[in-house]
């Protein structure tokens, strides 16, 4: 019924090979109801003695009747058509209007209470309603849990997976979901370490913090040991929220808001190489084969996710530590919070 309600339009598969049968009928009356399009598809019409047998399907009433074998693919060319001639395309503004809003992907494994949370967010009007969100938009992009590939058997949990990656691919900033009370399990790295490889925004969300026996500093504890989890990228907002009881659920979308402009920021050169010159001056890099390094020209790189290139004389030589350093000083001077920072080294 959901699918229904959501859908543009319907394709109705029934099977040649069975027959017409109870579940059709009954599914037949609920499609009736719909205004949406209903294609009726007849799969299995492999040969003329099938076509025949078919027709019993004209029974259900439907304008649009396709008999196709879609293990040989027959017939399916025409149905692809009809359904073809439905598509509207957008137009350029439309398309470059929501490219301009902030895109949310909700993400985790399964069973965190990802549809919970976008439920509590959206309810029934697919309206956020509160006085912190008012008149500020954006897109939320529901996704199904991502799964160890061991365990990803059916072909529909395999979809799933592809769906949930393509959502984080589409997205600015991600909600990472846990589960309070499992902690920080081996597949929320994963999954946070691809949202972060991936360039995107990461605010993380504790969910079912209503199941958890707090003391006081409980919460504090928790954050300190998540953060260690996540080293060495734990400069991410962490909040503990109950989509069930719809607890602190729309300042996480704030925060998501802050951290989607934290990303998209642009520092000026003048700035960056005002302090950041004066921070190399502090700590310097490291001798190599008896030859200082010097770093001269630090600029913003035009890209989606900030990335910064340290103009210097031995880039091939400059090690993690002190690309951390340098990492630390940009956190530490610039509004950087849940936001995947790159680095890059160039020959002056």
């Amino acid at each position: 019924m959901v699918a229904v309600e959501e859908a543009n339009a319907i394709v109705f598969v029934v099977d040649a090979h069975t027959g017409l049968i109870d579940l059709d009928d009954a599914v037949a009356q609920i499609l009736r109801k719909s205004p949406k399009p209903v294609f009726l598809v007849v799969n299995k019409v492999d040969n003329n003695e099938r076509l025949m047998e078919a027709a019993e399907f004209y029974a259900l009433g439907f304008e649009h009747i396709f008999f196709i074998a879609a293990a040989s693919g027959s017939g399916t060319g025409e149905l692809l058509d009809a359904v073809a001639d439905l598509i509207i395309e957008d137009s350029s503004e439309q398309i470059a209007e929501m490219d301009a809003l902030p895109k949310f992907a909700i993400i985790g494994q399964p069973n965190v209470g990802k549809s919970s949370l976008l439920n509590a967010l959206i309810g029934e009007e697919r309206t956020i309603v509160s006085t912190i969100l008012f008149q500020k938009e954006f897109v939320l992009i529901d996704t199904a849990g991502i799964r160890r590939k061991a365990k990803v058997h059916e072909d529909l949990e395999f979809y799933s997976v592809i769906r949930a990656i393509k959502a984080l691919d589409e997205a600015d900033v991600c909600l990472l979901l846990l589960d309070a009370e499992k902690g920080v399990t081996a597949q929320d790295l994963n999954i946070f370490s691809l949202a972060v490889k991936k360039g995107k925004g990461v605010v993380v969300l504790v969910n079912k913090w209503d199941l958890v026996d707090k003391e006081t500093n409980t919460a504090k504890d928790q954050e300190k040991e998540i953060k260690k989890r996540l080293a060495p990228f734990s400069d991410v907002p962490i909040l503990f929220v109950s989509a069930k009881e719809k607890t602190r659920i729309f300042k996480a979308i704030e925060i998501g808001l802050e951290v989607y402009e934290n990303r998209k920021q642009k520092i000026s050169t003048s700035s960056l190489n005002d302090i950041m010159l004066k921070a190399i001056q502090s700590y310097n890099p490291p001798v190599v084969r008896g030859h200082p390094i010097k770093i001269k020209f630090i600029t913003q790189l035009p890209t989606a996710v900030p990335s910064f290139a340290f103009f210097c004389n031995f880039p091939d030589d400059i090690k993690t530590p002190y690309r951390n350093y340098l990492e630390n000083q940009l956190r530490q001077n610039y509004n950087l919070t849940g936001v995947p920072v790159r680095i890059f080294f160039r020959k002056k």
